[in-house]
């Protein structure tokens, strides 16, 4: 099954073989989505530039860096704690400082092997990636990093960061159980697009469009998100999750979030199983966040479909649970949920917070 999962990811990252790292738009894709196929030319020519663009732009989730703690010393009868696995958010990069401080202070804090796994091999095709290189095809380069990496052969436990927990959630639910590749034991979700964006409000704060990236990004929010090529390129339109368009069809058939939820037309009940191999769930929530909308969406909330921009349903009352579409509920009933909050912008927590939450979840 990994050979069969390997061959898979191989094909998906055919196109990042050809003489141009990313699509080329032909002339009726750059009519379709003109902005897009503008990021998509940028990211062939001058991908250093676009790569600073995309870490200085308003929806950009850039670590700041953090204090290394004195590495813990297990004393006599305590037991050691499993590996972290580190992903981060969009804009950013594991080559960055704040990342690297990140990763290197949690693995000193449980005194344990920790490891940022980006998807691309450089800062600049890292944060490319992190835009450019779709949703299902970076998990699946994630996690063959994941396997290649004899430090966690054993198993792991992981926290992301934004839309880095996507890469853990996905890589749980499609590589959880299988043969060669670890099991994610603990899963710490910060600020997670755990339930999809409906909106991106930092790219119009004042109902006008912000900067090139915004304009590439919300050109693509409504119809143009459900079709198979923005959905095969653009990171951002794999988990944007329109409220008022859950029952369309082109939602169900093309969406890749659609999928992963078991609400589009792929419904595979392994990812429940997959889901179920996970020990623990930890979903942190920034309760002034504005770079995800619904926030509370990073805590399994949703637009309530019968009032998609006006009632926001309890996490227990959503299609997801009630259905136990994908296994949120099957997991609440073995008590594998936990809950945190922190005051605060998108991943703007405090070292402190940071550290209380590894110790809490991960020792």
């Amino acid at each position: 099954e990994r050979n069969r999962m390997k061959l898979s990811a191989a094909l998906l990252l055919l196109p990042l073989a050809a003489a141009s790292d990313y699509h080329v738009c032909s002339d009726e894709e750059a009519k379709m989505v003109p902005k897009l196929c503008g990021i998509l030319d940028r990211a062939n020519a001058f991908p250093e530039k676009l790569a600073d663009e995309l870490m200085n732009s308003p929806i950009s989730a850039v670590a700041k860096e953090v204090t290394v703690p004195e590495r813990r010393v297990l004393k006599e009868g305590e037991s050691s704690a499993l590996p972290i696995v580190v992903a981060h958010g969009m804009g950013d990069s594991c080559f960055n400082s704040g990342m690297k401080s990140i990763t290197k202070a949690a693995g000193a804090k449980v005194g344990a092997y920790s490891v940022c796994i980006p998807t691309g091999d450089s800062r600049i095709k890292d944060t490319i990636n992190g835009f450019l290189l779709n949703m299902d095809a970076s998990v699946d380069v994630f996690a063959e990093k994941v396997a290649a990496d004899p430090e966690l052969a054993n198993g792991f436990n992981a926290f992301g960061l934004s839309q880095g927990n996507n890469l853990i959630r996905g890589y749980i639910q499609k590589y959880n159980g299988v043969e060669g590749y670890p099991t994610a034991n603990t899963f710490m979700s910060i600020c997670g697009i755990n339930a999809g964006v409906g909106a991106f409000p930092n790219c119009n704060p004042e109902g006008k469009v912000i900067g090139g990236i915004c304009e590439g990004v919300t050109e693509v929010l409504g119809d143009l998100a459900y079709n198979s090529f923005v959905q095969g390129i653009l990171f951002q339109a794999n988990y944007f999750r329109d409220p008022s368009k859950t029952e369309s069809d082109n939602y169900k058939k093309y969406s890749q979030l659609a999928q992963w939820e078991n609400e589009g037309d792929d419904v595979d009940h392994s990812r429940n199983e997959k889901f179920g191999m996970t020990s623990k769930y930890v979903w942190v929530l920034g309760t002034e966040d504005t770079v995800v909308w619904p926030r509370e969406g990073e805590q399994w909330r949703a637009m309530d479909p019968e009032d998609p921009f006006g009632t926001l349903q309890q996490w227990n009352e959503t299609k997801w649970y009630k259905e136990d579409t994908f296994g949120l509920a099957t997991a609440d009933e073995q008590g594998k949920h936990n809950f945190e909050s922190f005051d605060g912008q998108h991943i703007q927590f405090t070292e402190d917070e940071l550290m209380g939450w590894l110790e809490k979840y991960f020792m």
